[in-house]
């Protein structure tokens, strides 16, 4: 088994690279679970539903105003609208996975500790299909 580090991880949102941004990604895919247990039984039963996701970014403040994550992230928040997203955990490369997904920006978080560095985070829903297809 080969290891991948994480620093070389590729993260897009609406067409625009912001992994130079970002320091943490978690990718969620998950599936709605439905008890079906009947009597008699000495353990649950479950059937599985459908699909559902979340995907949680983070990472350093910039003041760049024209591309930095706040300029990036609030537009297409008070949108509203879907947005496609791409999660390359190993990096660029042909073979390589990749997540490709819509996405709707839930929220979008900046914290400023007196103490620290200013950071950003922000909470993406996924929406519709989620295609795993390596990368060409």
């Amino acid at each position: 088994m080969t290891s991948v580090h994480g620093k070389v991880t590729v993260v897009t949102l609406n067409g625009v690279d912001y992994s130079a941004y970002s320091n943490s990604t978690d990718f969620k895919d998950a599936t709605d679970t439905h008890e079906t247990t009947t009597y008699g039984r000495t353990r649950k039963v479950y059937n599985g539903g459908l699909g559902d996701g979340t995907v949680s970014v983070g990472g350093f403040y910039d003041t760049t105003a024209v591309s930095g994550p706040r300029a990036l992230f609030k537009p297409l928040k008070a949108a509203g609208n879907a947005v496609p997203f791409v999660y390359r955990p190993e990096g660029t490369g042909s073979g390589k996975a990749q997540s490709t997904v819509s996405v709707i920006i839930s929220s979008f978080e900046e914290s400023s500790p007196v103490g620290d560095m200013v950071t950003w985070s922000a909470e993406l829903q996924m929406t519709g299909v989620l295609d795993e297809t390596a990368q060409v």
